[in-house]
């Protein structure tokens, strides 16, 4: 395949890496992040005293995740977790990551 001014073609060994904090606001939304390139995993870490955490890998469905929870239990969503796009990713209302004024680290590889 011949490649145009349309096209693109990245060997295999090219990965996009993205890294970000975010605190919360208490706007009752999903909140979505642009990174500029399709994640194939993400992982978002409530680094507040609740400790949750999310972790989301290519091939999953959209919204879900692995959860981890204060108690350290794991536990897999299928509703408001995190949910990929073309250009970055949404995560969902879930109520132990996504807190009120509880600041989330988060990383996405692509």
């Amino acid at each position: 395949m011949a490649v145009t001014s349309s096209q693109s073609k990245q060997p295999a060994s090219v990965t996009n890496v993205a890294v970000g904090r975010y605190i919360d606001t208490g706007t009752v939304a999903a909140v979505t992040f642009t990174i500029g390139f399709k994640p194939r995993w993400v992982r978002v870490i409530n680094e507040a005293a609740s400790s949750s955490s999310f972790e989301w890998f290519e091939g999953m469905a959209d919204a879900s995740a692995i959860k981890r929870a204060v108690a350290g239990d794991l536990t897999t969503v299928t509703t408001n977790g995190i949910t990929p796009s073309a250009s970055g990713f949404t995560l969902g209302l879930d109520t132990d990551v996504l807190v009120t004024s509880e600041q989330l680290d988060w990383i996405a590889i692509g």
